[in-house]
């Protein structure tokens, strides 16, 4: 199990130099799952006959799920995005789903969040809110409330850049969720699958757990899969992100000609067992992803990192 960790642990430290580059806003982590850090070592050698040092690497200290512990191994620094708005339009609130949790997690990147709850607003208001937002947010409930209106609003929005997450659940809550992923996407989801398992790094091949080295899942080797939940139909534009533990695509991402989205069939994670594996850094990882900073530049980042990130660079100069 160590000599699979440390090969993922190597491919991601190499694909994080590709993606991660001198991006202000990401840690230096930035898409590995299994994160090291440098230690000295004490040993015996048996030349000298005496104790030596050495460096090794080794993996940092985790939760108590197995994951990188701390808000330095999240894919963005806290605070990157400060004065940027997630638009929710939070149609599903029973079971007392009143998205505090996610909404507490995305603060601490620096994320202020608008919420429409049970009824979406007319598409003028629609459009005015999203006018100001960075990303949107669809939390689906069982009965369609958006019509072709709103879904203007909302492609133009995703065909601007701007992301967009699709959130539903077992059947029958994906009625929004389907409606607005066949139009922009063509992908729909379906099925009541029982989950409430925590599901691992996807490995050997295997259709079971958490992808690995994408810069969503930066930090998580363990996910909470949520309690019962829908499958998302198979789509040549889908990258897989997460599969239950019953083998059925739960989370995929699309990334394609500057535009992304996020569908997702297991919204009941972000209201129960939150404090299991992995759920609040896969949501601030989402957001910042959902971002797309490598479309929108610096625009998007809070001028505080920014400037810190020019002093580093200078203060290296200056050492050189």
């Amino acid at each position: 199990m160590k000599t699979s960790k440390l090969i993922i642990a190597g491919i991601a430290l190499s694909f994080s130099f590709i993606s991660n580059g001198t991006f202000a806003q990401y840690n230096k982590c930035a898409s590995q799952n299994v994160i090291t850090e440098e230690a000295e070592e004490v040993y015996y050698d048996p030349v000298s006959q005496s104790e030596q040092t050495r460096i090794v690497h080794r993996e940092v200290a985790s939760d108590s799920y197995g994951n990188a512990n701390g808000n330095q191994y999240d894919l963005a620094v806290d605070g990157a995005f400060e004065g940027q708005t997630i638009a929710v339009l939070h149609l599903y609130t029973g079971e007392g789903f009143d998205f505090k949790l996610p909404e507490g997690a995305l603060k601490e990147k620096g994320f202020s969040v608008y919420r429409w709850m049970n009824r979406p607003p007319e598409p003028e208001v629609l459009k005015e809110g999203l006018d100001k937002a960075c990303q949107l947010w669809i939390v689906s409930s069982s009965t369609q409330m958006l019509n072709k209106d709103h879904l203007k609003v909302i492609k133009e929005f995703f065909d601007a850049g701007k992301g967009v997450y699709i959130w539903g659940d077992n059947q029958p809550y994906y009625a929004d969720a389907n409606y607005v992923a066949k139009e922009l996407i063509g992908v729909e989801m379906n099925g009541n699958t029982m989950g409430n398992k925590v599901v691992d790094l996807m490995m050997g091949g295997k259709k079971v757990g958490v992808m690995p080295n994408h810069l969503i899942t930066t930090g998580l080797q363990h996910l909470y899969e949520g309690v019962t939940i829908a499958t998302l139909s198979d789509h040549q534009d889908l990258e897989p992100l997460v599969y239950g533990s019953a083998g059925n695509l739960v989370t995929a991402v699309y990334e394609k000609d500057g535009k992304r989205l996020i569908l997702d069939g297991g919204f009941t994670r972000l209201y129960i067992n939150w404090d299991t594996a992995g759920t609040g850094r896969y949501v601030k990882n989402a957001a910042a992803w959902l971002v797309n900073y490598e479309k929108f530049g610096d625009e998007v980042v809070s001028n505080d990192v920014l400037e810190e990130e020019e002093e580093i660079e200078e203060e290296g100069i200056l050492e050189e």
